[in-house]
């Protein structure tokens, strides 16, 4: 687990095994289904994470405009955690530097889960915005720049709230 400033966590127990948990986060295609943002529009990567040095792509929209992210693992523990360090995908969302795309801004997404009995698990969504630097990051736009209207951390419990309801239905379905 992550500690110290920069740091903005959520965690829920879901009455689910954390394998239920992790095949959902390591199908990028099945983000869509618990952003709490509402940002996520989808990922053309249908292959599961597998190691950190993976990449997926995920479509994104924010405030009117639409542009797509790189993503780079760098945290894997099958059923335990898994994070990575989101890229900008295009020259519009690297401010027009191309030597920009596709280089981790310093910041990571990830979710940390830990078994809690044979089925159920505690899930924890994070947000790491990285070295002092980028504490701007989590400041920008008074808290909401997530998705320009929400904090984020009623984001991230949104997410959870979604992410849950997502692995009833994966098994139920």
């Amino acid at each position: 687990m992550h500690t110290g400033i920069g740091i903005v966590e959520a965690s829920l127990r879901f009455e689910v095994p954390a394998a239920r948990v992790f095949h959902l986060l390591a199908h990028p295609q099945h983000h869509t289904e618990f952003d709490g943002s509402g940002m996520l529009r989808g990922s053309p990567d249908s292959c599961p994470i597998f190691a950190v040095g993976e990449t997926f792509t995920m479509e994104m929209h924010r405030m009117g405009r639409d542009y797509f992210m790189l993503n780079h693992i760098v945290e894997f523990e099958q059923d335990r955690r898994i994070a990575w360090e989101p890229a900008p995908g295009d020259l519009d969302t690297a401010g027009g530097d191309p030597r920009k795309v596709g280089v981790p801004a310093g910041y990571r997404w990830g979710f940390y889960l830990e078994p809690d009995g044979r089925a159920a698990t505690l899930v924890t969504e994070f947000f790491d915005c990285g070295p002092e630097g980028n504490l701007w990051i989590l400041e920008r736009e008074g808290g909401t720049w997530i998705n320009g209207s929400t904090p984020i951390h009623t984001s991230m419990t949104e997410t959870l709230k979604l992410l849950a309801k997502a692995c009833v239905n994966e098994h139920t379905g």
